[in-house]
């Protein structure tokens, strides 16, 4: 009897999720009689593992099955035409859509806005991620079709994130170097670097290894760019504080030196003229 495509590889798919879940589950074991976790965590703990262990299994088949074949596909198909500049907007359309999707950047985003208490917005992030990696894309596609060395792209790169460390607030310097990582997820590298195969194998005069590779080097720079330059042009909240800070303790000192008693201040020139009598008497009894 033959296996239905969508479980075609399943198998191997399973050793895979077996091997990554497995240890989390020997640690928390391990774990739990040093910290005395209670039970009541521990069975929670299991239920996610369980219900994670088959989401992420169904999950890497689809991937295993769908996005990279059809990835392949879509590549072959643009490279082999004579409407290959077509890769570059379809690759736009491609980052924006997978980085979109993909999960760990909707955790990432999400955790950010309750670590900054709403300061940073999830959509914010999600959006800056996705358009980011939706321009790399576009321009890895447009290295694929011309064929120059993807070190044009990455050494600048990188040396502009290192000067854009200088003028970025520090609460986003962390978030763009995290974002690198989740940006480069499960789908984003099937589906965009299955493409950029795809096409490099159709197109004359490119190699599946030497030019197919590589974008993926660049979807992991575009966040890093994009999140600093958010950081660069994002109001900064701590900056605000301080200066609101600032003018009310200089406003509240102005406060304590013109509130003065109004019958204080009937009585300042009365002390006045006796101080000055006293001082004309004394400087007469010593003439």
């Amino acid at each position: 009897m033959t296996i239905p495509l969508i479980f075609q590889g399943f198998g191997q798919v399973l050793k895979e999720v077996t091997a990554a879940v497995l240890p989390l589950l020997v640690l928390l074991l391990f774990f739990r009689p040093i910290f005395k976790l209670p039970r009541r965590l521990i069975q929670n703990t299991l239920k996610g593992l369980a219900i994670a262990f088959v989401g992420l299994l169904f999950f890497l088949q689809g991937v295993k099955v769908g996005f990279m074949p059809v990835g392949r596909e879509i590549g072959a198909a643009l490279g082999n035409s004579s409407y290959a500049w077509a890769l570059i907007p379809v690759g736009f359309l491609l980052g924006f859509a997978a980085t979109f999707a993909e999960p760990a950047v909707r955790i990432l985003s999400s955790q950010v806005e309750n670590a900054s208490s709403g300061y940073i917005r999830s959509e914010l992030i999600l959006y800056t991620l996705s358009i980011g990696v939706a321009l790399v894309t576009a321009l890895g596609m447009t290295k694929l079709i011309y064929g120059f060395p993807i070190h044009y792209l990455v050494v600048p790169g990188y040396l502009l994130a290192l000067v854009m460390l200088k003028f970025s607030q520090p609460a986003f310097t962390g978030i763009a170097f995290d974002s690198a990582g989740v940006a480069t997820g499960p789908i984003s590298v099937t589906l965009i670097m299955a493409v950029a195969v795809g096409a490099a194998a159709e197109l004359e005069g490119r190699d599946p290894v030497l030019d197919g590779f590589g974008i993926v080097a660049l979807i992991a720079l575009a966040p890093i760019l994009l999140v600093l330059l958010l950081g660069i042009i994002y109001p900064d909240q701590g900056r605000e504080e301080r200066e609101s800070k600032t003018e009310g303790e200089s406003s509240g000192e102005e406060e304590e030196v013109t509130d003065i008693d109004p019958e204080a201040k009937k009585e300042l020139p009365a002390h006045g003229q006796e101080d000055k009598g006293l001082l004309n008497n004394n400087n007469a009894g010593e003439g």
